[in-house]
């Protein structure tokens, strides 16, 4: 997907400082030092983005596709194959409908509260006694993790509620603004990286079933926390990917089948 001229002119003017590793003394002193890139302390040029209020507090829905639900539905496309049989997902079954088609056999929702037009599961991951044990082939669980303070009893339920070689689809933020929604709600509470998303999964799921990725870059990161759009960016520039700036942490972990 590639941005217009015009949706790209917030970022265009802005040079990115770069910077050595933290923690060996490179930030003592030296305020006029230069960066590899020969700019000196003040020589950035911000642009549209010297501003002390983001462009779109929605996180860029305003504006067009989140950039980290480009990520996301990127994620959820390559295991596409995944989402098959009984599914379970959270809040709503978009994406159950949109990536599992004709593979769904039965599409089940999970909310904490009930009313939800398409709710079928009303339960609270940390605790889960109404959800079945050993009943979904896939779950698929987007930004939902960061919701729950307690995710070792969340992972604990997300793993007994899958049947043997049944799949979890999860993503985390790993760099984002506050949801202002959700935080006076329920709360919003974890950001994580691929070695906390990994070791949280791992004690639950066999490491050999446990894949872990990152997306992102320091540019979408700095435009996702404007509330800047994919559209805002170049396919090339959303598809390099730094993991030293870890915008969306994605996560697959499979239940092993059982031995006879």
């Amino acid at each position: 997907m590639r941005g217009t001229d015009t949706g790209k002119h917030a970022l265009a003017d802005v040079n990115v400082l770069s910077t050595r590793g933290r923690g060996h003394g490179e930030h003592r002193g030296g305020a006029h030092r230069e960066s590899a890139d020969g700019l000196g302390v003040g020589a950035v040029d911000f642009g549209d983005l010297r501003r002390l209020d983001p462009i779109d507090r929605r996180f860029g829905f305003d504006r067009g596709l989140c950039i980290d639900r480009y990520y996301i539905e990127a994620f959820l496309g390559r295991h596409a194959d995944d989402i098959r049989g009984r599914v379970l997902e959270v809040a709503d079954d978009a994406y159950t409908r949109r990536f599992g088609g004709a593979r769904v056999t039965r599409s089940d929702v999970l909310h904490l509260e009930p009313g939800g037009a398409r709710t079928t599961i009303v339960a609270d991951l940390t605790r889960g006694d109404p959800i079945p044990s050993a009943a979904f082939d896939c779950v698929i669980l987007t930004q939902t993790l960061m919701m729950i303070f307690d995710l070792r009893a969340a992972v604990r339920t997300l793993h007994r509620i899958l049947k043997p070689g049944g799949v979890l689809l999860a993503t985390n933020p790993g760099i984002s603004q506050i949801s202002r929604y959700d935080m006076d709600r329920w709360g919003d509470c974890w950001r994580l990286t691929t070695k906390s998303a990994r070791r949280l999964l791992e004690e639950a799921f066999p490491a050999q079933h446990v894949e872990v990725t990152s997306a992102g870059n320091v540019l979408a990161a700095v435009a996702f926390l404007h509330g800047l759009c994919a559209g805002d960016l170049a396919a090339e520039e959303l598809e390099h990917h730094d993991p030293d700036y870890q915008l969306l942490i994605t996560m697959r972990a499979v239940k092993p089948q059982e031995t006879p």
